[in-house]
């Protein structure tokens, strides 16, 4: 294996740290396969100034760089407070909705009106990503009495998370959907869609697609328990997934969290579908500008884990050190990747003759010892497959006609793609990518490659494995 080559891909948030178009390329140039925007945060006229910039940045790099479109989703928060409040263990706080005004000392008004109709007594409250516990000891009308259990500051618009209840909420908000149809507009890559509890909420947004003839791919982020319950009806409908570990780690018990992140990277290597590890990465650099020891552990066994991207949030989006910690991570997934993985792949069921094809080509690479395996593909599927397999002694090189599918494939592991106009004669397509990576430096004369190609038998094109030296 090629020593500096990763296979991991990398993912960066972009915000006020990394708006500025200088530091953006500085940001894209160090690594960064896929460019995040959270709808939580940015606003219309800056997504389309931002990925305006990383297309000419992705340009002059001459680097694929997908976009990816994070969507806010359907969030409980606290609403506004004049002051903000200070809440000490065994004092009283009341969770107010529908305009409902408390006599308690300490309340706090909701934005989700089903919020006592769903929520029982002896149930606990998460607010403020986990900072501070409440429970609930008694339904009043249109407020929830309850206790506060950590010491804690509550200020305005704070999240809130009801580990283990099943709340109402619907699978898209109208702001979604009109960051949906922003994101149409400006030609993101990739659409993720937020708090994702089942496959029917995966369904309503391809169907918003489908209706709007657009071609971005749907990522799943899976945040509760809910989600993890629907885990392959899920993985079986989106095109990719996210272990949201921020919700995931309070909704569900700590302890809990290594075993469910193992199990969703499992279940979409098995499956064939690309799953991105997110949060808490390398948060400690968001103001240091070194990472402990246990976050190069964490983003080691996602690595090993074989995830396809790793994901960064505030340390690129609000960080002091957002490139150190592309630099950084790049360095881990390079040094990890050549100690071997867990081969979840091993394990997959090869249920088409495309995917049977690509893990016979890929067999066929350790025997020759391949320094490439070219794979052609005008839809992704041949692709995604050879990413599939999880190949780690020859790097995949996906050759495509597609303007569109171009800029999805930095997503999928080891992939990396050149857009290249396809001629009528495979063996034509085969000459000009052997050229072209000739010309890269990374083959020469003597290397042997493997292709999946087509061969063209009586006027009839059909899929075949090609090895050839290269002269």
């Amino acid at each position: 294996m090629t020593k500096d080559r990763r296979r991991t891909k990398i993912i960066a948030t972009i915000g006020p740290s990394t708006w500025d178009p200088q530091v953006l390329e500085s940001l894209l140039a160090a690594g960064v396969d896929i460019a995040r925007i959270n709808m939580s945060h940015a606003k219309p006229d800056q997504v389309r100034e931002t990925v305006k910039h990383i297309r000419a940045i992705s340009d002059k790099l001459n680097r694929r760089i997908g976009i990816l479109m994070d969507l806010q989703g359907p969030a409980i928060r606290t609403g506004e407070v004049s002051t903000e409040l200070d809440l000490k263990p065994g004092e009283k706080i009341a969770l107010t909705v529908r305009g409902e005004v408390s006599e308690e000392l300490h309340s706090v008004d909701v934005n989700y009106d089903q919020l006592v109709d769903d929520i029982k007594v002896g149930d606990t409250v998460i607010v403020d990503n986990g900072n501070i516990h409440l429970k609930v000891l008694a339904k009043k009308h249109n407020q929830l009495q309850c206790e506060v259990l950590t010491q804690g500051t509550l200020g305005s618009r704070r999240h809130i998370n009801l580990p283990g209840v099943r709340v109402n909420l619907p699978a898209l908000t109208d702001k979604d959907i009109q960051d949906v149809d922003l994101g149409i507009e400006v030609g993101v890559d990739f659409i993720a869609m937020s708090f994702c509890r089942e496959a029917d909420d995966v369904l309503r947004l391809k169907g918003i697609l489908d209706y709007r003839r657009a071609s971005q791919k749907i990522i799943a982020k899976l945040e509760d328990q809910e989600a993890i319950r629907n885990l392959h009806e899920i993985v079986e409908e989106a095109d990719g997934i996210m272990v949201a570990r921020g919700d995931l780690g309070i909704e569900c018990p700590y302890e809990e969290l290594p075993i469910i992140q193992r199990r969703i990277v499992k279940a979409c290597i098995t499956k064939g579908k690309p799953v991105i590890v997110a949060t808490h990465m390398l948060e400690s650099m968001i103001e240091n500008p070194s990472p402990t020891r246990a976050e190069i552990t964490d983003v080691a066994n996602a690595v090993f884990e074989q995830a396809d991207a790793i994901m960064l949030s505030g340390e690129t989006s609000v960080g002091q050190y957002p490139v150190k910690c592309i630099e950084m991570m790049n360095r881990i997934a390079c040094r990890i990747e050549r100690s071997g993985g867990a081969d979840y792949a091993q394990l997959a069921k090869m249920d088409t003759v495309g995917a049977r094809l690509v893990k016979s080509a890929n067999v066929l690479t350790r025997e020759v010892k391949a320094e490439a395996l070219i794979v052609f593909t005008r839809s992704g599927g041949m692709a995604r497959n050879a990413a599939w397999m999880r190949p780690l002694h020859s790097p995949i090189y996906a050759f495509t006609d597609n303007q569109i599918l171009i800029n999805q494939l930095p997503l999928y592991w080891g992939i990396k793609p050149y857009l290249m106009p396809f001629e009528s004669d495979p063996a034509d397509n085969f000459s000009k990518a052997v050229e072209i990576l000739k010309g890269e430096g990374l083959l020469r004369s003597g290397s042997n490659v493997v292709a999946v190609t087509e061969v063209n038998i009586n006027g009839v094109l059909i899929d075949t494995i090609l090895m050839e030296t290269v002269e």
